[in-house]
């Protein structure tokens, strides 16, 4: 006799809760990269902030393709984790150089300690 087995109904990802869970997470977090873009926060925050939104985006883009199941020989948070570094690194390296471009003597002024103030 054949060992039947139930099918088990694929659910969208985008439907699963698991989903829902991801989509809000990356709500939350692309709304606090706009407020630290909006009060204009030190840039560290807001690079962080979209490291955070960059891989969150991935992984929801990689379940829904569900690639995960489809290349299982690829060790996903390495190459996630590998490529974002890749890309803030030469998101910051930019960031220095426009810094470095604008200000060259950088962030402070030194006056010798003789000068004087004027009185008026």
């Amino acid at each position: 006799m054949d060992n039947l087995q139930p099918k088990i109904k694929h659910r969208p990802f985008c439907f699963s809760v698991k989903g829902h869970v991801k989509m809000l997470r990356l709500a939350l977090t692309v709304t606090s990269m706009t407020f630290f873009i909006v009060a204009q926060a030190p840039e560290p925050y807001i690079v962080i902030t979209g490291f955070e939104v960059t891989v969150i985006l991935f992984f929801i883009l990689l379940y829904i393709f569900r690639l995960d199941r489809l290349m299982k020989w690829l060790f996903w948070p390495l190459l996630v984790f590998a490529l974002v570094t890749a890309v803030c690194c030469l998101a910051d390296g930019a960031l220095i150089y426009r810094k470095l471009l604008f200000n060259p003597s950088g962030p402070y002024q030194k006056k010798p300690v003789h000068e004087k103030k004027e009185v008026l």
